[in-house]
């Protein structure tokens, strides 16, 4: 069973400012990463890793080796969902002979950290930014606080709701066992609208 905790961000404007400059950083990886997905039809994460890591970090040192890693993570991610859905009208069965189309991502893309660029402990949330960690206090739940000891946490997003407040999404399974997020996302979601798909002429 997997478990899904949302909490929003009470950031004040210089902090909101941070959380974009992260965001649209994060989406300029993603980008740079869409054409080799596109010329090598290659998403599965290690092997698009193997492909892009080293050159993805010369070109945006700001990000750090991990985030990085997340970007990767994140495309691969959104490729399952676009290429392989069923729903998809650019799953691979549909699109036959025709080169895949290029994905962009937009600024507002979602951002994905795990247990090494953002942190809950003692009330207190630290998470990564392009100019050091920023700190947020959470008013947790006992539920909440026993959720985050004792679940498996699979993915942490950082995105934004149609308000405009920034909202952290965190996601828990019961085991090892169970199936990955982007299989679950795979398996539950259509196209996300925070990507564009340029189909080639």
């Amino acid at each position: 069973m997997t478990i899904s905790l949302r909490i929003p961000l009470n950031a004040d404007p210089k902090q909101l400012q941070r959380l974009h400059a992260l965001q649209a950083s994060f989406a300029s990886v993603c980008n740079a990463l869409a054409p080799t997905v596109q010329q090598t039809k290659v998403w599965n994460r290690v092997a698009l890793h193997h492909l892009t890591y080293r050159s993805l970090r010369e070109q945006f040192p700001e990000l750090g080796s991990q985030m990085v890693c997340n970007a990767i993570y994140s495309v691969s991610r959104t490729c399952r969902v676009v290429f392989q859905h069923p729903q998809s009208p650019f799953n691979l069965a549909r699109l036959g002979d025709k080169p895949l189309p290029l994905l962009r991502f937009s600024d507002n893309c979602p951002v994905y950290f795990d247990r090494h660029t953002l942190s809950v402990k003692g009330g207190q949330l630290s998470m990564f930014t392009l100019d050091g960690r920023m700190r947020f206090a959470l008013a947790l739940s006992k539920a909440d606080e026993a959720t985050f000891n004792e679940k498996k946490l699979r993915e942490i997003v950082l995105a934004v709701r149609p308000d405009g407040l920034y909202e952290l999404s965190f996601l828990f399974s019961e085991g090892e066992d169970e199936a990955a997020p982007a299989t679950l996302a795979a398996n539950a979601a259509e196209v996300p609208e925070y990507v564009m798909v340029q189909e080639s002429l």
